[in-house]
């Protein structure tokens, strides 16, 4: 392996995001990096390494990376074959002021895997356009640290920020991150993610899918989604934010978390979230979130092409604290909500407009209000008098009509994880992201 000593400067230019958030305008500050590279380092061949770190720990900065060849799967998507670096064995990896292209399928960027293995990376530009190709890649339990990166993919199956079988540990800070290939979300999580202080676009997938026991964690980040390309026709429906189960054994069965502290999500299609197959808990607090489509929802918890039909709807606890919330909640008959609305939160919209669906339950307190923008239909409530502005429709509580004037007091729906490892480890047609055999670390 070769170790390259900084003895360049990167050039750093600085600018000014001016994002709206639920407390007013906020200035942002996000770098783009620029670097000068010391050496080019090249690689054409199929399914090998231009850095290739395996129980070692090894350090790079000023260098250009870049990597052309093909894989064609499993080897490349869940152990890092045919990556342009690659760390393994419980190996570490320090990487700055780093520009790194791949052009290839199957061609990840920088890929961390198995449990011990870290991999750093700061003030760094990554570019891959092959299909199945994300930016930063993590499987079999590994670490991955990104600082100020800016990472844009091209390809289909390419998110900038991607985990697959065995996922591990993630930890983005600042940064710009941007897909636009069917299939390539920012980020896609068979792990747990956490991105702050950055911004993410996807101009023709999800914005965050988030796959079975896994979670992601957005703080102070701005999203900005654009799902408007089918990559399966498994869901009649588009969204910003999917929570879902393959059932690929991909990702454990068990509770997923999307969580998200501030910042903002701005989608253009379809509806925020979506959950199917799987039981999950949203967290959100003061966060701005706009939804540009006037026919999608804010939620839709409901049954799609994943799982098996009759017992495969979303089952979600959403949790807002000090936060705003527009758009319609729609639950189907096989599906259930936990509505928990805390601090000074507000909700203006209609549950299940059509009528009474799956099993609902709603939860106002301190201060938080619900404004009604069509009549709705739940199955228990709990709020204090007036804290529901009827606004001129009606509530219907377990089939009977809700007086605004009298405090409600009722039970959240009880929801059953299964924690176990998924044992179905057939590959479906339709998942968001490469998929297939079973971890194990090849020879």
């Amino acid at each position: 392996m070769k170790l390259n000593k900084k003895i360049t400067i990167p050039i750093i230019a600085m600018c000014l995001a001016v994002t709206a958030t639920a407390c007013g305008t906020k200035t942002t500050t996000t770098t783009t990096t620029t670097t000068t590279a010391n050496e080019t380092l090249k690689n054409s061949s199929d399914g090998e390494h231009v850095i290739a770190v395996d129980g070692t720990t090894e350090n790079y900065s000023n260098t250009e990376v870049i990597k052309t060849g093909d894989s064609d799967g499993d080897e490349a998507d869940f152990y890092g074959e045919n990556a342009a670096i690659f760390a393994t064995n419980k190996g570490t990896l320090d990487m700055s002021e780093m520009s790194i292209d791949t052009n290839g399928a199957h061609a990840n960027a920088v890929f961390s895997y198995g449990d011990g293995t870290t991999v750093n990376i700061a003030n760094s530009h990554i570019t891959t356009s092959g299909n199945c190709s994300g930016a930063l890649m993590t499987t079999g339990g590994g670490t991955m640290n990104a600082t100020n990166v800016t990472a844009e993919t091209t390809g289909n199956s390419s998110a900038t920020i991607r985990s697959d079988r065995g996922g591990g540990t993630v930890t983005v800070n600042g940064g710009n991150y941007k897909t636009s290939g069917k299939g390539s979300p920012t980020i896609y999580s068979t792990a747990d993610i956490t991105v702050n202080d950055s911004n993410l676009e996807s101009t023709a997938s999800q914005g965050v899918v988030v796959e079975g026991k896994n979670s992601v964690t957005l703080n102070n980040t701005n999203l900005i989604a654009n799902n408007n390309t089918k990559n399966s026709n498994k869901s009649d429906y588009y969204q910003a934010v999917m929570i879902y189960q393959s059932m690929s054994g991909d990702a454990s069965e068990g509770t997923s978390n999307f969580t998200m502290n501030g910042g903002s999500l701005s989608n253009a299609n379809g509806d925020i979230f979506f959950i199917n197959n799987t039981t999950s808990n949203i967290t959100l607090s003061n966060a701005n979130i706009t939804n540009n489509d006037a026919n999608g929802v804010f939620l839709r918890a409901a049954a799609a092409g994943w799982g098996n039909s009759g017992s495969n709807g979303g089952k979600v606890n959403l949790k807002a604290s000090n936060q705003a919330i527009n758009g319609n909640m729609i639950v189907d008959s096989i599906s259930t909500l936990n509505l928990y609305l805390n601090d000074n939160s507000t909700f203006t919209g209609a549950i299940n407009p059509d009528g009474q669906s799956g099993n609902v339950y709603v939860e106002l307190t301190n201060g938080s209000t619900w404004t009604l923008t069509a009549d709705s239909y739940v199955s228990s409530l709990t709020c204090d008098a007036n804290s529901i502005n009827l606004n001129g429709h009606t509530l219907y509580v377990n089939g009977v009509a809700y007086n605004a004037n009298n405090a409600s007091s009722g039970n959240a729906i009880a929801i059953n994880t299964n924690d176990s490892k998924s044992t179905d480890a057939k590959k479906p047609d339709s998942k968001v992201e490469n998929q297939g055999k079973p971890s194990k670390k090849p020879e």
